[in-house]
């Protein structure tokens, strides 16, 4: 099925360079978008690249940044902690909420549980000696597994999280092979800890089923707690860096805003967990999205003649979410803890402001919910990869 054919209601792509192609106009099937024209429209991308900044990178990330060879991402300030740091005590919190054996939900194959979330830093509580405590969370992506355990903010360390990652695989679970994280100034602690015990530890805004769980604990277990502090601003803030231009490696030819009715992203989902296309989805139950079933959910195609190196090298990103940026009339695309690329250029008309506000409009409509999908044409009847995106409210803690 076409993708970009019949299931389509706005498909537009600008010229950097002033020539237009205006193929047959897609049918429009959302109101939201009505206001812009339903055609596409081709253009090339531009291929504007910084000079290497290899220095920004640890080795390992270099290996893989360093055939991109031009591009400069600037990462954020990592927390250091030294390992020697222990304490005898954790005073302030009750034992029965200081740690929670691992909670798996009954019935469960255990060894399907091969991908973690992870999140370790203080919480909006004080202990008796007025010092905010900590937190590790660990779920899967489905929440089949749960484990909470509080820390006093002594014992922060690669040595504490790699036994508490320990503690849990020795109660019966597989060794995961990734564990993903979202706040960039743990960065150093988590990556430090799971190569010791041979795991990948992977910076991700895709973190969905754990910033949920997040929110249900401020209400349900830190507002409880009789040293919750309702103005305690969060320790470590979201960051976010400056835009980089994308590497060539990233590039197609053309791009172009689009949208699904969910019954055909489904089918895309469908088509990424079966292995036939490269790609990154996950359960819209996750999101807590409340979508009925005529739902139409935007997104952006890239078009290649090279679909398929594009697409693996795109897969190797963990993709967080695609912005407009308006004023500088580009595409951000977020990967990651914190990094942002210049993703598409657009040229400056009232009419590519109103689709770029449309499309925005109907991500919002949708919860924040996106797509990214990569073809050999925008004709194609078929995606080389295909992601699933989301643009959220951040973590509140």
């Amino acid at each position: 099925m076409n993708v970009f054919g019949a299931r389509v209601s706005l498909a537009s792509a600008w010229s950097g360079h002033g020539n237009s192609q205006l193929p047959a106009s897609p049918r429009v099937h959302h109101p939201s978008l009505q206001a812009a024209k339903s055609v596409v429209r081709t253009c090339e991308l531009p291929a504007v690249v910084e000079k290497s900044r290899n220095d920004f990178f640890s080795s390992e990330e270099q290996a893989f940044h360093g055939s991109f060879g031009r591009e400069s991402v600037h990462r954020g300030a990592r927390l250091i902690v030294s390992a020697s740091s222990v304490a005898q005590s954790f005073s302030g919190v009750d034992e029965e909420d200081a740690v929670q054996e691992p909670v798996i939900v009954p019935g469960t194959n255990v060894n399907s549980i091969r991908e973690w979330e992870l999140d370790f830093c203080s919480r909006p509580i004080l202990d008796e000696r007025g010092k905010r405590v900590w937190e590790l969370l660990i779920c899967d992506s489905g929440r089949k597994l749960q484990f909470a355990k509080y820390y006093p903010n002594n014992v922060i360390n690669s040595l504490t999280l790699k036994s508490a990652i320990l503690s849990v695989i020795q109660l019966g679970l597989p060794k995961p092979q990734k564990v993903r994280f979202f706040r960039s100034q743990m960065t150093n602690i988590v990556t430090k800890a799971c190569t010791e015990l041979d795991i990948q530890a992977v910076p991700s805004r895709r973190c969905f089923s754990l910033i949920r769980w997040l929110d249900e604990r401020y209400d349900s277990v830190y507002r409880k707690h009789p040293g919750f502090q309702a103005n305690a601003p969060p320790l470590m803030q979201l960051e976010e860096s400056f835009p980089a231009e994308l590497p060539d490696n990233l590039r197609g030819e053309q791009w172009a805003f689009v949208q699904l009715p969910i019954s055909g992203l489904m089918e895309e989902v469908a088509a990424v967990e079966q292995g036939d296309s490269f790609g990154s989805v996950f359960p819209l139950g996750v999101l807590g999205l409340d979508l009925p079933s005529n739902a139409v959910i935007p997104g952006v195609a890239v078009a290649s003649a090279r679909a398929t190196p594009l697409a693996a090298w795109t897969n190797a990103l963990e993709l967080g979410c695609i912005k407009v940026d308006k004023p500088n009339k580009r595409l951000i695309l977020t990967t990651g803890c914190l990094d942002q690329w210049i993703y598409a250029y657009y040229r400056r008309s009232r009419q590519s402001d109103q689709e770029a506000d449309a499309w925005e409009a109907s991500k919002r409509a949708c919860g924040g919910l996106h797509f990214l999908a990569v073809q050999k044409s925008l004709d194609s009847d078929v995606c080389t990869g295909f992601w699933l995106l989301y643009d959220g409210p951040q973590c509140r803690i």
